[in-house]
């Protein structure tokens, strides 16, 4: 591809940190969220449901679409994505949670 081709393409970075309040309405979301979904298997379903019900991370990456945040953008089309969550250790004081200074800009 040219630069001029390659120039069109932009890769989007978001980085979140979420505090889940209650693992039990997160889990529920999750499950229902896949209970509607009509491309998953039964036993693909199941296990679904059930590392939702365990990992409050699991239960974020049913419910978090990247899809959605950009499929109604006017001139823009979606070539590619993937997405993950885990949990982390999270200190809000400490510096490598300072995502403004991430870009190098003072």
């Amino acid at each position: 591809m040219s630069e001029e081709e390659t120039s069109r393409y932009v890769r989007l970075r978001i980085d979140l940190v979420l505090e889940i309040e209650d693992a039990d309405r997160l889990a529920g979301a999750a499950v229902d969220r896949i209970a509607q979904d009509p491309a998953m298997r039964t036993e693909e379903r199941t296990h679904a449901e059930a590392a939702v019900r365990e990992d409050g991370a699991e239960a974020l990456a049913y419910l978090v679409d990247p899809v959605d945040l950009v499929a109604a953008l006017p001139g823009a089309e979606l070539v590619q994505a993937s997405w993950s969550s885990e949990r982390v250790g999270y200190d809000p004081d400490a510096e490598e949670w300072d995502f403004d200074d991430e870009d190098g800009d003072d």
